[in-house]
């Protein structure tokens, strides 16, 4: 497979386009697959998705789709990949729950890489031992796109958790590897993907797992996702879910002085991060409006269990990082 992208290849910005590159590229999948299977591990994230969906257009049940849910995804994502594509696409879909095994190999593990190491070794032992049950694979398909082949020398570390076992043979099937990541998301929507799901926003392979800030508890790790999911649905209310880049809750390991119910609580606060950038290199902060923000906290200290206090992260990058671990 070509490792460059051609210098006449016309950039997809348009619907009709996708439809060609689509046509396209289902003509050359058929060639190169046949009658053979295919095995994809789907995160719900854009590039696997849309790899998910284009393949499932060409080879239908011939793919087989493994979604690994860590428990360390946003509130929703797994039971919308299952929503998505085993109900609305008929994928042949295996969801394997692996909560419990990842929380409890986390049990007491603190620093941030060491976590992150956990994680994505954990995550290839799963899918390897998913792999290892079926029959008759020939073929690894990857959500490769073209910055990876320019950043990591044409190795795609699936879900940013570490890449696939390394003794898997497999031949590689990687449609959209000559695609940017906005020309992907073009041709995501062509295929009918959802707009949450095409537009979604970066989000770490470890997942909740940096964001949960020092051991990873499991009812702090609630606290996390459902402040998340609050925050993510009064910025779409507020029209900001496509005007600023990346926004996300954090919960740090440690509690401070709250008062509730007119007794003395010991809870954890929540600080919101959003950001705006081009590359991810350098990062502001956008201005939010206070009637947002005093929403958000409102429901957050109502909603949430165990936090007492809601904050504004207003460190640009740098020398702050956008991710706190």
């Amino acid at each position: 497979m070509l490792n460059k992208r051609p210098d006449d290849m016309q950039r997809i910005t348009t619907k009709e386009l996708a439809d060609a590159f689509i046509a396209e590229q289902v003509a050359e999948v058929r060639a190169q697959v046949g009658d053979k299977k295919v095995l994809l591990a789907l995160s719900g994230g854009v590039d696997s998705s849309v790899v998910a969906a284009l393949l499932i257009k060409a080879i239908g049940k011939q793919l087989v789709c493994v979604h690994v849910n860590h428990g360390l995804m946003r509130k929703g994502e797994s039971e919308q990949v299952i929503e998505i594509f085993r109900d609305g696409l008929d994928a042949n879909l295996i969801y394997v729950d692996a909560t419990d095994r990842f929380l409890s190999l986390l049990e007491g593990v603190t620093e941030p890489e060491a976590k992150r190491k956990i994680i994505g070794g954990e995550f290839i032992k799963v899918f390897d031992e998913e792999a290892s049950k079926l029959e008759g694979i020939s073929f690894l398909a990857q959500g490769t796109i073209y910055p990876d082949i320019i950043e990591s020398d044409g190795v795609k570390a699936h879900h940013n958790v570490g890449g696939l076992p390394e003794d898997m043979q497999f031949e590689l099937v990687e449609p959209v590897r000559l695609l940017y990541k906005d020309e992907v998301r073009v041709v995501g929507k062509a295929l009918g993907l959802p707009a949450n799901m095409v537009d979604r926003q970066p989000f770490p392979g470890p997942g909740l797992g940096v964001r949960c800030l020092g051991e990873i508890k499991r009812d702090r790790l609630h606290s996390l996702r459902e402040s998340d999911a609050i925050l993510r649905e009064e910025f779409d209310k507020a029209g900001l879910t496509n005007k600023v880049w990346q926004f996300f809750t954090v919960v740090p390991d440690f509690r401070s002085t709250g008062v509730r119910d007119g007794k003395r609580a010991w809870d954890w606060p929540v600080i919101i991060r959003a950001v705006n950038t081009v590359d991810a290199m350098t990062a502001t902060v956008p201005e939010i409006d206070w009637a947002v923000l005093k929403k958000i906290t409102d429901r957050i200290l109502a909603e949430v269990p165990g936090v007492c206090r809601v904050l504004y992260d207003l460190s640009p990058k740098g020398p702050a990082t956008i991710e706190w671990e």
